[in-house]
């Protein structure tokens, strides 16, 4: 079990935004007569913004019916109940926000008081590419599969659609040792839109995909507890811009990644291996310089394990006490062999950092030859001016502050710096099935150039907001 501390400054109700255990006392708002209950097997319907709206208990959306949110639609997760949203199979939600009018599923607590872990957050299934035989999301009760074993039949599967969307607060411990994401995607296939979602503050992983091949753009992990973006069982789509900022006083004790990309539960050969594609993500560790320091339990910016083969291009990660790591022999040889790329990214190092990390059967020598082959380091200790000259605003460090400090609306332009050119969009993998067409040839590196795609429906500060 993970253990949650919350500190509260009673007096003033400024809140350390950390983790706290999961027996505290639940304080539930006072009850309003214009939330709708939301329960059970939901069939076809529309949820609109003039009401709003509470998940109680696990909520399913099943084969054959569709759940539409409208635009500006608040939806709350009931702590008590561990409130989960689940799409199952052959279920789909239409949730299409806009840009002013962003879709909310955030905790039914009060504001001041919300962490993460309120609730269990969205969970989609679907039917696409796995390497596992029915496998199932940890936690839900009766178990829900996902995923065909090795087979395309469902590869250009749509389970709706998710743009200008918010989770926040997910990720509760719905049994011993078993917590959700704030958004999981299980074999959810690439007939499904992604984009601008953004998850905070969720008491496990930020965005997981198992398996499957669905695409995504746009996405905001802020101040999560365990990984930022988790990848396995054979996932294949394409991510392109992206953005983590963590907290410092807070990680999983397994140890918290910005990536942790693998393969299967263990180091068999199973295929489809996990080859999705990342291009222009920027990972804001919890370690602004060289004199601050993060939770013992903050492990690797890229943490690749167990035969994958993720390809990651055009990104910068600073910030975490180490850099890459090869976890297994297995992934050295997807990595020498082509079957996975890392190319055109930035790493930037800390003080006292291990700047390249090695596992079982691997050399830290093997690792720094294959990641200076292609991409850069920026030696540490790392400095704002270090920052700076990458691109990095140090003003984004926004997480080592009081909650009450947050920026609600951070401006994230990047004019100049390292980052602000170098992309290439060269490699093969650009040009695979399925890929070619999907990647904005920008000339950026990280997630940000003049364009701030945060902004307007984005919310840094979802601790205090009102609803």
């Amino acid at each position: 079990m993970k253990n949650f501390l919350s500190i509260l400054g009673i007096a003033t109700l400024m809140v350390i935004v950390s983790c706290k255990d999961k027996n505290d006392p639940i304080v539930t708002p006072p009850p309003t007569d214009d939330v709708v209950k939301l329960t059970g097997n939901l069939t076809t319907r529309t949820l609109t913004a003039d009401k709003k709206y509470l998940l109680e208990g696990q909520v399913f959306v099943r084969d054959g019916q569709t759940l539409t949110i409208e635009p500006g639609t608040v939806i709350f997760g009931d702590k008590r109940t561990r409130a989960t949203l689940i799409i199952d199979k052959g279920g789909r939600i239409v949730a299409n926000g806009t840009v002013d009018k962003p879709i909310v599923f955030t905790s039914s607590q009060a504001e001041g008081i919300r962490d993460r872990g309120d609730w269990g957050g969205l969970v989609i299934l679907g039917r696409a590419n796995c390497n596992q035989p029915d496998p199932a999301i940890e936690g839900i009760t009766p178990a829900v599969t996902f995923g065909t074993l090795n087979s395309t039949q469902f590869d250009n599967e749509s389970s709706g659609s998710l743009k200008y969307v918010r989770v926040e607060f997910g990720g509760i411990e719905l049994t011993p040792n078993n917590e959700t994401n704030s958004i999981t995607l299980g074999g959810v296939g690439r007939g499904t839109e992604m984009e601008y979602c953004m998850v905070s503050f969720g008491g496990d992983d930020g965005f997981e995909w198992f398996g499957g091949t669905v695409n995504g753009k746009y996405l905001v992990s802020f101040c999560t507890w365990d990984d930022d973006f988790d990848v396995d069982f054979g996932w294949s789509g394409n991510v392109q811009h992206g953005l983590a900022v963590r907290y410092p006083g807070f990680a999983d004790q397994s140890q918290s990644n910005g990536f942790e990309c693998d393969n299967g539960p263990n180091d068999n050969d199973v295929q489809p291996y996990t080859t999705g594609v990342f291009s222009n993500i920027t990972v804001l560790g919890p370690i602004k310089t060289g004199t601050s320091t993060g939770n013992a339990n903050y492990a690797h910016a890229i943490d690749l394990r167990r035969r994958t083969a993720v390809s990651i291009f055009n990104s910068v990660f600073t910030g975490f006490p180490r850099g890459l790591r090869f976890n297994q022999a297995s992934v050295t040889a997807q990595y020498q062999g082509g079957t996975g790329v890392l190319a055109n990214n930035i790493l930037v190092g800390t003080a006292n950092a291990t700047t390249f990390n090695a596992g079982s059967g691997v050399t830290v020598a093997d690792v720094e030859a294959y990641w200076k082959s292609a991409n850069t380091v920026i030696d540490g200790p790392a400095s704002d001016a270090t920052h700076q000259g990458v691109g990095i605003n140090p003003e984004w460090f926004f997480g080592t502050r009081l909650a009450d400090q947050y920026p609600s609306n951070p401006n994230f332009v990047v004019t100049s710096g390292d980052a602000a050119t170098g992309a290439a969009f060269t490699n093969p993998k650009f040009s695979e099935p399925n890929r070619a067409g999907f990647f904005n040839a920008v000339t950026h590196r990280g997630a940000f150039a003049g364009n701030d795609w945060t902004n307007g429906w984005a919310e840094f500060n979802p601790v205090n907001t009102k609803y």
